[in-house]
């Protein structure tokens, strides 16, 4: 009887053991996918990360008073330029995409332009939820 209740004391363990696995596993797995959805979802705005990215540079190479302005100086002027790079190539890609729009809408009969102005509508619909997150 006792080899019974031993073996029993053992399958209890092993379930007892198991289930706090999966259950530290999945509030830990849920803790990191909320950690990671959280950073994802609040963009630093620029000055913060061009001050993050200062700290890291002036930590990493031990900068001086004057470098650290320069740096600053630097970083600020080059994120201006990639944004100016980066706004011309949005008008370009929306002046492409226009184009593809009216080329599509030349090939359509009457009945089907409606159903294609819809399909553009939640399209753009859907492009400003997902830009907005």
């Amino acid at each position: 009887m006792s080899e019974i209740s031993a073996s029993r004391k053992a399958a209890l363990w092993v379930g007892i053991v198991f289930l706090l696995g999966a259950a530290l596993g999945g509030t830990l797995g849920y803790s990191y996918a909320h950690h990671l959805v959280s950073a994802a979802s609040t963009p630093m705005p620029e000055p913060a990360r061009r001050a993050q990215r200062v700290k890291q540079l002036t930590e990493l190479l031990n900068l001086t008073s004057d470098q650290i302005q320069r740096v600053d100086t630097i970083l600020l002027q080059k994120h201006t330029e990639a944004k100016a790079v980066h706004d011309q190539a949005d008008a370009q890609l929306d002046q492409v995409h226009q184009k593809g729009r009216d080329d599509i809408r030349a090939i359509l009969s009457p009945e089907q332009k409606p159903k294609f102005e819809e399909f553009l509508k939640n399209l753009d619909d859907q492009r400003k939820r997902n830009s907005s997150k």
